[in-house]
């Protein structure tokens, strides 16, 4: 159930920003890193309905520009399975993340070449002087995803 509301507060969060159309692959890589962004920052033995717009200084802390997510969620990810193998067994709610987060990793989308450098993903960072929006290059979802999940936050 934790999993299921994690997915649920993340569409509804995505959907009122309206940055992408739901249904494209970008709008699910959006859902399912701020899903896993939602799941992971609760601890593996907390109630799963203890997720509130409260939290969201939290997660907009998590999926801000700079901050280590990937290793950040495998990190997680190992205190859970560690979790439910010593302490509560199987745990359904881990395997639909888990799966989430291997798409996330396996999938990749094709997007415009912004790069690290140009300061576009990020607006504290100085404008880049000239970024051409036709080059295009393969990223996994993630890297789509949590920006515009950050994004998201905001203008929730």
């Amino acid at each position: 159930m934790a999993w299921l509301c994690a997915e649920y507060i993340a569409d509804e969060v995505l959907r009122t920003g309206g940055l992408v159309e739901t249904g494209s692959l970008e709008f699910r890589a959006g859902r399912e890193t701020l899903a896993l962004t939602v799941y992971l920052c609760d601890g593996p033995d907390e109630p799963a309905l203890v997720r509130t717009v409260s939290r969201l200084d939290e997660w907009l802390s998590r999926t801000a520009y700079g901050h280590p997510w990937p290793e950040w969620v495998r990190e997680r990810m190992a205190a859970r399975e560690a979790f439910a193998r010593d302490v509560t067994g199987p745990d359904p709610d881990l395997a639909l993340a888990q799966e989430a987060w291997r798409w996330l990793e396996r999938t990749e989308l094709l997007a415009a070449d912004l790069g690290e450098e140009s300061g576009l993903w990020h607006p504290a960072l100085p404008p880049a002087s000239a970024v051409d929006e036709s080059a295009r290059v393969w990223i996994p979802a993630w890297r789509l995803g949590l920006p515009l999940g950050h994004l998201a936050i905001h203008l929730y």
